[in-house]
């Protein structure tokens, strides 16, 4: 059975349906991260002292690292999908590969630092900052593996699709890679707000 628009544009929004449930699912989570970022705003302005006294200080050198990571992840998820659009299936493999060895680089980072601040005690229930800081950053972080499971699947055993309906497979990659690129958006948000400002 086909499912209709899978694959052609639907003819009230003028996109297939995997590309309107991925722009509805992201909607939702721009108001789910607005919400975490409205709060520390507020937390924050009513602050007398900011961070809490005895918060320990972010790593800098490494958060820039990591989102020199995601911003080059960016670039190879559209080179993957282009490589598709060009009926180029290897060449596609190999940045989609690029993409995902940059999201494992970026947890791997991420968790050692989560490990250095636990080593010493900082823990979320230390003050509102850190409760804060773990809270949004887990978020992400459970949005990397999200986003890396499904580039796993695309790559490995998904990749069938592409021998029986190479533009269904092709839908599938672009709405993944519109995905990833929310997940770097936050990133670039999170970075500032929370080790720079």
């Amino acid at each position: 059975m086909d499912i209709p628009y899978t694959v052609k544009e639907r003819p009230d929004t003028g996109v297939f349906n995997g590309k309107l449930g991925i722009w509805l699912f992201l909607a939702s989570e721009v108001m789910l991260f607005g919400a975490l970022f409205s709060s520390y705003i507020l937390i924050r302005v009513g602050s007398t002292v900011w961070p809490p006294v005895g918060t320990p200080a972010l790593n800098v050198p490494l958060a820039t690292f990591n989102t020199a990571v995601l911003i080059t992840s960016s670039v190879t998820v559209i080179l993957s999908w282009t490589a598709l659009m060009h009926n180029n299936f290897k060449k596609y493999r190999i940045y989609m590969g690029m993409t995902f060895i940059c999201g494992l680089i970026f947890l791997t980072a991420k968790s050692f630092e989560y490990a250095a601040k636990i080593h010493h005690g900082f823990v979320p229930s230390s003050n509102i900052f850190l409760s804060i800081y773990y809270t949004m950053t887990f978020l992400h972080v459970l949005h990397v593996i999200g986003g890396l499971i499904v580039m796993a699947y695309l790559w490995g055993p998904g990749s069938k699709l592409w021998k029986s309906d190479p533009e269904h497979y092709i839908n599938r990659v672009e709405c993944t890679g519109l995905y990833w690129h929310f997940v770097d958006l936050v990133w670039i948000f999170l970075f500032p707000t929370l080790y720079l400002l």
